[in-house]
C-alpha cells in the first residue's frame, strides 16, 4: 500500500514526536487522536504494551492498515485477549480474521459467526473449525453449543443421534427441518430419539417428518396407534411398501387398512 505524503505543519510534526515518545499514561490520551498518522506512530513507541493496543481496538473507526500493523509487530507473541480484540474489530481485514480463527476458543468462534459484518467464507471458516472441534467437545459444552450455534453446526450435532443433545437441537430456532429429516433416514436413529421428534410442540405436526418417522424401523409401535387412523388410505399404502420397515410395523398398517376396507 502506497501511503501519499502528507506536508505537516508544526502543530502536527508535534504530535507525531509526542506520539513516538509519550509516556505510559500520554499513550492512553493519544489513541483517542483522530488521525490516522498519530496513531501509526504510537505503534512506534517503545512503551506501548497489550493495555494500550486493548484500549486503542474499542475504537471502531479505526483504518485497516493499523490493524495490519499490530497484527504483523505482534503475530509471534500475541496475547489471547488481544488476538480476540483484533478479531472483535470490525476494521481487521479479512485475510488476518482466517488466519486467527484456529486460535479461538469454541464459543469465540461462535461469536465469529453470528458477529456484525462477518462475510459468507468467514462464517463457513469458523463453521468450519468447530465441526472439526465437536469429536472432542464435551457433552455439556455440546448441550450449549446446540442452544446457540449455527443451523450447519446444530445440523451437525443433531446427526450424532445423543439423546442428551437432541433436547437442545429440537429447541433451537436455527434447526431446520431438512435437517430433521436426514438424521431420521440415517443411521443413529433410535427409538427413544424419535419419540423425542414425535413428541416435540415444533416438530410433531409436520408431514414430512410424520411420515419419515413411520417409515423408521426402530420407531415405537405407540406412533404408528396415534398416526395411522389420521393418515389417508394413499399414505398408508405407500407406507406398506416402504421396504426398510419390519413385519410387525406393516401389520399394523394393514390392520388399519382392513379396518377400513381398503
Amino acid at each position: 500500500m502506497t501511503r501519499k505524503k502528507i506536508s505537516l505543519n508544526a502543530e502536527d510534526a508535534a504530535k507525531l514526536n509526542r506520539a513516538l515518545s509519550a509516556n505510559s499514561v500520554e499513550l492512553y490520551q493519544l489513541i483517542h487522536d483522530p488521525q490516522p498518522e498519530v496513531l501509526l506512530a504510537i505503534l512506534k513507541n517503545r512503551q506501548i504494551n497489550d493495555e494500550h493496543l486493548l484500549a486503542l481496538l474499542q475504537r471502531r473507526d479505526l483504518p485497516e492498515e493499523l490493524l495490519s500493523r499490530i497484527y504483523q509487530r505482534r503475530s509471534e507473541s500475541l496475547s489471547h485477549k488481544l488476538l480476540l480484540a483484533l478479531v472483535k474489530n470490525p476494521a481487521l481485514p479479512g485475510n488476518i480474521l482466517r488466519s486467527l480463527l484456529p486460535q479461538l476458543r469454541l464459543f469465540e468462534l461462535v461469536y465469529v459467526c453470528f458477529m456484525p459484518g462477518v462475510t459468507p467464507d468467514q462464517r463457513m471458516a469458523a463453521e468450519r473449525i468447530i465441526l472439526q472441534r465437536l469429536p472432542t467437545t464435551p457433552l455439556g459444552n455440546k448441550i450449549t453449543l446446540a442452544r446457540r450455534t449455527t443451523a450447519n453446526v446444530v445440523a451437525e450435532l443433531l446427526k450424532e443421534g445423543n439423546p442428551a443433545v437432541m433436547g437442545a437441537c429440537l429447541n433451537s430456532p436455527r434447526l431446520k427441518e431438512a435437517a430433521i429429516f436426514q438424521f431420521l433416514r440415517g443411521p443413529k436413529t433410535s427409538a427413544e430419539t424419535i419419540s423425542m421428534i414425535a413428541r416435540h410442540s415444533r416438530w410433531q405436526q409436520r408431514p414430512n417428518l410424520r411420515l419419515a418417522i413411520l417409515k423408521n424401523p426402530h420407531t415405537p409401535d405407540i406412533w404408528f396407534t396415534l398416526w395411522l387412523p389420521k393418515l389417508p388410505p394413499a399414505l398408508l399404502k405407500q407406507l406398506l411398501a416402504a421396504p426398510s420397515l419390519k413385519a410387525k410395523q406393516k401389520k399394523m398398517i394393514g390392520n388399519e387398512l382392513k379396518c377400513r376396507r381398503v
